[in-house]
């Protein structure tokens, strides 16, 4: 056997350091072994190299007056260098790929060039375009024999129809075009893409399911892989996504600072979403600390750190810097209505924290909507516990458990413990509000219960009667002997919004007078207490 022919056989069977120490021994490679020396380089953990690799492979390519080729590793450079963070270099090579296969008759290289085009229409919101885009890259795979650019092409199109809120269509799309990907049909780059953005899709919409097992099934796939290479680092940190909503958070936090160990340097979008994970473990446990250095890292990687920055300055007790994050992160979303489902979910609860009904309700009905459009229990679990929330806020007692028990059997049937255990604190305080009190002290030993194999710190709230940060400012001033004017002007609230909150605080703390708020205070060391939740 040739060294070429053994080079090969070790691609064939990713023993990608055999690949890449016989590819180093050609004597006089021609482009193709070129290409595959960067491949087998890329996948031994070899970055730089790769790159280096596939530059040679496209001038060799271009030596022999092959654009299609050199178009092509153009492309390659394109997409590895955007990985590494070199943005500017990777907007070069992507031009330069564009023009090269601009000059030759069509070829199956020009649905690849397609890839970064469909992705960024759909970003900007184009469906339209994004859609036709996917059918052609489609048609160029079917014509040229090439399943990987026709799995790309039914790809994009489920994820445009998932964008479009033809869920159903959509998923059965990316579902096929999974089955593809992992039954080694396909080149092994482009089944991480295809996994990657079902994955989005499924985070998107809350299926959880569905998340589980196809990161189940990717994960054997990528068992051959070395671990510290593209794909089974970014499987780890969808697989901490899933352990997160399980509640399996230590070996979630594990998976994901893992990722973060082993991606620098091979995908910075990888690392940064594997520190918001870590981000959002800590933030839900109660480390808030350790949660804002994550955030930090992902922010300092390229990723957005919101809604959880948000929800974290809340949990922190810093009502109005968690409202002018969330109202930031959402007026410069630019995503689809799917996308920003979490940010108007976000809202919802520090809306209320602030006292602002009119802002939650808005956007607790933007969620619902957004459920009821794509199809999605789970975005309906969130949807409803949004919408139970504000009513009880409203005084609408008796309406909001019954949206308060729909979003509990939808989050016990998903299997997500923390976010069921959460709703029954709120169906906890409806029960206090209509005045069960026996119920109502079942529901929260149930969640605490929950909070306490799940390692929540303090149960999941650090103010005792399941208060607000902003009635617990309240309730301070009460004690302080303050009136409701006294309180609006120092709270910049109007006196009709501090009534409504005294309004809810008694019902929550069980007191009928301003005295026995201030008692209240006093009994529950809450005056001594810091108003992180």
């Amino acid at each position: 056997m040739t060294t070429r022919e053994q080079a090969g056989a070790a691609a064939r069977r990713r023993d990608w350091q055999a690949a890449y120490d016989a590819y180093a021994a050609l004597p006089d490679p021609i482009a193709a072994d070129l290409e595959a020396f960067a491949e087998a380089a890329w996948w031994a953990g070899r970055m730089d190299e790769s790159i280096s690799r596939y530059t040679d492979a496209y001038r060799r390519h271009l030596d022999e007056g092959n654009g299609c080729g050199a178009g092509r590793t153009a492309f390659l450079l394109a997409i590895h260098t955007r990985l590494v963070g070199e943005a500017v270099q990777s907007a070069g090579w992507l031009n330069r790929a564009q023009r090269l296969l601009d000059d030759v008759a069509d070829c199956a290289e020009q649905g690849y060039v397609l890839y970064l085009r469909i992705a960024g229409r759909m970003g900007g919101g184009d469906l339209d375009g994004a859609f036709t885009d996917a059918r052609h890259m489609q048609d160029l795979g079917r014509r040229f024999g090439d399943p990987t650019l026709a799995a790309l092409g039914v790809y994009f199109e489920g994820r445009v129809r998932v964008k479009q809120a033809r869920v159903p269509e959509g998923l059965a799309l990316l579902d096929e075009a999974m089955v593809a990907a992992l039954s080694d049909e396909l080149s092994l780059f482009w089944t991480g893409a295809i996994y990657c953005g079902l994955m989005d899709a499924c985070n998107e919409l809350r299926d959880l399911r569905r998340a589980s097992e196809w990161t189940e099934a990717t994960r054997r796939w990528c068992d051959p892989l070395p671990l510290a290479s593209l794909y089974p680092g970014i499987c780890r940190v969808h697989h901490a996504q899933v352990l997160q909503v399980r509640g399996e958070w230590e070996q979630a936090e594990r998976e994901a600072l893992s990722a973060c160990r082993d991606m620098v340097g091979i995908d910075v979008f990888a690392v940064a979403d594997a520190y918001y994970e870590v981000g959002e473990v800590r933030r839900l446990r109660g480390d808030l600390a350790g949660a804002e250095a994550a955030y930090s890292y992902a922010h300092e990687h390229g990723r957005d750190p919101q809604p959880g920055l948000a929800l974290l300055r809340l949990a922190q007790g810093r009502g109005e810097a968690a409202s002018a994050s969330i109202a930031a992160a959402r007026a410069a979303a630019a995503g689809s209505r799917l996308e920003r489902a979490g940010l108007h979910a976000a809202q919802v609860e520090i809306a209320l924290a602030a006292g602002d009904v009119e802002l939650a309700e808005s956007a607790a009905d933007e969620v619902a909507a957004t459920a009821e459009a794509h199809h999605s229990d789970g975005l309906r679990a969130v949807g409803h516990r949004c919408l139970g929330a504000v009513r009880l806020a409203q005084g609408r007692a008796v309406e909001a458990m019954g949206l308060l028990r729909m979003a509990f059997i939808h989050w016990q049937a998903l299997d997500v413990p923390y976010e069921a255990a959460r709703t029954r604190m709120l169906v906890a305080e409806g029960y206090r509000v209509l005045g069960d009190a026996d119920a109502a002290d079942r529901e929260v030993a149930a969640a605490q219960a929950c909070f306490d194999r799940l390692g929540v710190r303090n149960g999941g709230t650090t103010v005792p009667g399941g208060l607000s940060p902003r009635e617990v400012e309240v309730v301070r001033l009460i004690a302080a002997g303050k009136s409701n004017r006294g309180i609006a002007a120092e709270l910049v609230l109007s006196e009709k919004t501090v009534a409504r909150h005294l309004s809810n605080i008694f019902a929550k703390v069980g007191a009928t007078s301003r005295a026995g708020v201030a008692a209240f205070a006093y009994d529950s060391g809450l005056l001594g207490r810091n108003t992180h939740r």
